[in-house]
């Protein structure tokens, strides 16, 4: 079992310069912010908070789907899964 994380230009510098992550943890989104947490210790910082929840910038979405309206950390990832990661941008 495995899902595909994808990753912006602004994050992949702290995955490796990786744009496309294979994670191994299927289930929940809390599962694959865990292995994150395990394998990339820097883009963990940038999206996860130290309680391993999701930071309140970053968006989240399973499949096109925001993991916020499907329950968050518990929200179902299925195998197979692509989850893309999108910090929020603000500017003027």
């Amino acid at each position: 079992m495995s899902v595909t994380v994808i990753l912006p230009s602004a994050l992949r510098a702290e995955a490796g310069d990786e744009g496309r992550l294979t994670v191994a943890a299927a289930g929940t989104v809390g599962a694959v912010l865990a292995e994150i947490a395990e394998r990339w210790p820097r883009l963990a910082r940038r999206i996860i908070t130290e309680r391993g929840e999701l930071r309140r910038f970053v968006n989240l979405y399973v499949d096109g789907d925001d993991c916020r309206a499907l329950g968050r950390e518990e929200a179902k990832v299925p195998d197979g899964a692509e989850i893309m990661i999108l910090p929020s941008v603000a500017g003027g």
